[in-house]
């Protein structure tokens, strides 16, 4: 609502923020009161800890639950929504605290590395258009990741990551990162698509089907 203080986390880096989370002696947090956590920085944040999360050794399908909520989140953003909206199933599910102290804590160090450096640059980047072409991205990004890929995911989870980062810290610098990351992604996967159909077309000479 306008005109009110803002809280506490609001002032905090978003390292502090997570490291207050993991801390928390509640044994889990909702889905929807991560986002009021983060605030304005909700979009970024939550694109962020989806993007990480899909970045970890999962059992195979884990990034296709993982990666719906990164195109819900993605898809407003490249709609220029500014505080994303989240269906009340979603808000209400609750991730065990416990689950998260097992990552959160590497990921609030590299984080701690990232802020330390970073700083507000390239404004244009995150104007308008600037900002739904991150949301595009993220969103083109997070349809692979919900394909069932193996080891497909490294990659543009990572883009992801960086681009989210880059929302919540307004840093032009790790946008552009993100941008090559989302780059590589691509070619790799043009390239894996090529090595899988060069390998079939093979197969079925080898078996006489062509």
């Amino acid at each position: 609502m306008q005109g009110m203080a803002p809280t506490i986390d609001s002032l905090l880096p978003l390292s502090e923020v997570l490291r207050r989370i993991a801390d928390q002696p509640e044994p889990t947090i909702s889905v929807g009161e991560l986002a009021e956590r983060f605030e304005g920085r909700a979009a970024g944040a939550l694109l962020l800890i989806f993007g990480l999360a899909c970045t970890l050794p999962l059992p195979p399908g884990s990034t296709t639950i993982i990666g719906a909520p990164l195109v819900l989140l993605a898809s407003q953003v490249a709609f220029g929504v500014p505080v994303p909206w989240l269906p009340p199933r979603l808000r209400a599910r609750s991730v065990r605290v416990e689950h998260l102290r097992k990552g959160l804590p590497r990921a609030v160090v590299w984080l701690e590395r990232v802020e330390a450096f970073s700083r507000p640059r390239l404004a244009f980047l995150f104007g308008a258009w600037g900002y739904r072409l991150i949301g595009l991205v993220c969103l083109v990004l997070a349809l692979v990741l919900i394909l069932p890929i193996p080891l497909g995911n490294m990659l543009p989870a990572a883009a992801v990551s960086v681009l989210s980062l880059s929302l919540v810290l307004k840093d032009g610098v790790l946008a552009l990162l993100g941008f090559v990351l989302a780059g590589c992604s691509a070619g790799v996967l043009v390239l894996a698509a090529g090595l899988i159909l060069e390998f079939a077309e093979r197969a079925l000479n080898l078996f006489g089907f062509s």
